[in-house]
Formats: C-alpha cells, structure tokens, sequence
C-alpha cells in the first residue's frame, strides 16, 4: 500500500504545472527539429485549438511557446508539442 502512495504522488509531480514552471527547460519532444512543425503550421494548430490573434510563436526547449488570445478577450501563453501540435499546458491571464 506505502508503495502505491509514494509512485501516485510521483505520478502526480511529474504531471503537475510545476514541471513546466521554466519553460527554458520544458520537454515536449526528442525528436529532431528537422521533423517540427513549422511556426505557420503551430499557429493553425493554435486557432484550431480555439486561441485567436496568434501574436508570437518561439521555441523554448524542445517545445513551442504560442503566444496569443482566447476567445473570450483573455491573454494566453500556450506550450505546445512541435512534431504533433499538441496543447502540453495553457495558461490564461484573467
């Protein structure tokens, strides 16, 4: 039973915001940045996801950091999978 406890709560800090609480070190791929997607293709990706007003697309670690708006007016910061385009974590400002 102690076992199961401690690999959930494991489970739980691998999974948990805080790991991505520097996205300089975010992981969300090992592939090879030659089988990214490209900035155009991640931004369509992000509107299909429901964001709008792409305003920036960079790379942090091996992630896409999408910076853009929701549609309710609200500012997003959204990490996304490069090779598959992915939402890995969003964050809205209020």
């Amino acid at each position: 039973m102690q076992k199961t406890v401690i690999f959930a709560a494991l489970g739980l800090l691998a999974f948990s915001p805080a790991a991505f609480a520097d996205d300089d070190n975010a992981s969300c791929t090992t592939e090879p940045q030659a089988q990214w997607m490209s900035t155009d293709a991640i931004s369509a990706k992000a509107v299909a996801a429901g964001y709008k007003d792409i305003r920036q697309v960079k790379t942090e670690g091996t992630c896409y950091e999408v910076y853009a708006m929701t549609t309710t007016g609200e500012r997003a910061e959204v990490v996304m999978n490069p090779v598959n385009g992915d939402v890995v974590k969003a964050e809205i400002d209020n």
